[in-house]
């Protein structure tokens, strides 16, 4: 099984600091995103696209880089999906990626994250 890398992206209007970080192609083969680190960015929401074909996508989230919990939205709602959604996210933690169980032959999700910075 591969890691999905992500693809980060500045977005430049009016000024902020705002990325757009993107996990295409997440299937039941290459189930796991690679992590990003924007501890700095304390505002973030999530988009989860595609086919999931019975997949479960969850967003996780770490601060050490191996011990990975499932991340909440501010309702306290696990971030766990088995169709389109977007959702804030409640922590921060240093490090987030997002995994995916459960899915067929047809699975392709993409996961895209917008992370701004609080001044």
């Amino acid at each position: 099984m591969a890691t999905i890398q992500h693809t980060v992206a500045r977005v430049n209007t009016w000024g902020d600091d705002t990325h757009i970080v993107t996990w295409a192609a997440l299937t039941s083969a290459d189930a796991v995103g690679s992590s990003v680190e924007m501890p700095g960015s304390s505002d973030r929401s999530v988009q989860i696209t595609g086919t999931f074909d019975s997949a479960t996508v969850v967003l996780q989230g770490s601060n050490d880089g191996t011990n990975w919990v499932t991340l909440t939205d501010p309702q306290g709602n696990a971030i766990s999906k088995t169709a389109a959604a977007l959702e804030m996210v409640q922590e921060l933690t240093r490090y987030i990626r997002p995994s995916t169980s459960g899915g067929g032959a047809s699975q392709n999700v993409n996961v895209i994250m917008l992370l701004k910075k609080v001044r």
